[in-house]
């Protein structure tokens, strides 16, 4: 049985019912890190959100979505919640929408073990200070006791990975989480997800329009556009022979350099 099962996947928005996920299957096993990839607008932060229950009120959604063998479409929010922060993370794209500016951050990231797990508010802080630390914050304490608004657009970012992973989930969604950082930062984020994901054992739903990106981080690839699957297989032999003429123009677009130096994608019509 995989970790999460997408079957037949279908979301749609409106009166007009204009769809942005578009019949659409895939698994993801323990531990498997997959990269879901394609153009702002191909369906891939609206899959991730149908995967937690975050869809907006208008829109329809069909098909099926198993978390170990039990579905979530249709789920009550009281279960949703529970699944939330616990057995799946999630990062999202902006931390300065995603983090309420009105409390430090300490007390944001040791609301997700008092919510979830039976801890006292001191074990809770010992957590999110170790759990700082461990997304390569350099002085936890300090963080911990600041406003999101004092922080750097990359330790924001680190602290949002910080809250997805203080419960320890076996899922870890990442949706553009490196979308606002400089190179410089965004590859140390980038590491820094490697180095965690390594420690805990998760598995990684890995959502980007940067090819560069999921070169570093997934092993098996998805590739959509206008709401549908194209191509699909392991993440090497995706970007380095890709099959689809929409996978080889966004490679040819982001005349992408893998991860293993000298090694240089080809592409051909």
């Amino acid at each position: 049985m995989s970790l999460l099962e997408v079957n037949d996947l279908v979301v749609d928005f409106g009166r007009h019912r204009r769809v942005a996920v578009d019949h659409v299957s895939w698994s993801l096993d323990s531990g498997e890190r997959l990269g879901l990839i394609g153009e702002s607008g191909s369906g891939k932060s609206v899959t991730a959100l149908a995967i937690m229950g975050l869809l907006p009120g208008n829109a329809h959604v069909s098909g099926s979505v198993r978390w170990r063998g039990e579905e979530l479409l249709g789920a009550s929010d009281h279960d949703m919640s529970a699944l939330r922060g616990s057995s799946i993370g999630m990062v999202f794209q902006e931390p300065m929408t995603a983090l309420d500016p009105t409390m430090k951050v300490g007390r944001q990231v040791g609301e997700v073990p008092l919510l979830h797990r039976s801890v006292s508010r001191g074990d809770a802080r010992g957590r999110v200070l170790d759990m700082l630390e461990q997304v390569g914050i350099k002085d936890p304490a300090k963080v911990a006791d600041s406003y999101p608004h004092q922080l750097s657009g990359g330790q924001r970012q680190r602290v949002l990975l910080a809250m997805a992973l203080v419960n320890s989930p076996d899922l870890l969604i990442c949706d553009e989480p490196t979308t606002a950082l400089d190179v410089t930062v965004q590859s140390q984020v980038l590491a820094t997800i490697n180095e965690v994901l390594d420690s805990v054992g998760a598995a990684c739903l890995f959502i980007t329009h940067d090819l560069a990106v999921v070169s570093h981080i997934c092993q098996e690839l998805i590739v959509m556009t206008s709401g549908k699957v194209v191509e699909a297989g392991p993440a090497r032999a995706v970007l380095s022979h890709p099959e689809h003429p929409y996978t080889r123009r966004l490679l040819r677009a982001a005349r992408l350099d893998l991860v293993e130096p000298g090694t240089t994608i080809v592409l051909e019509d």
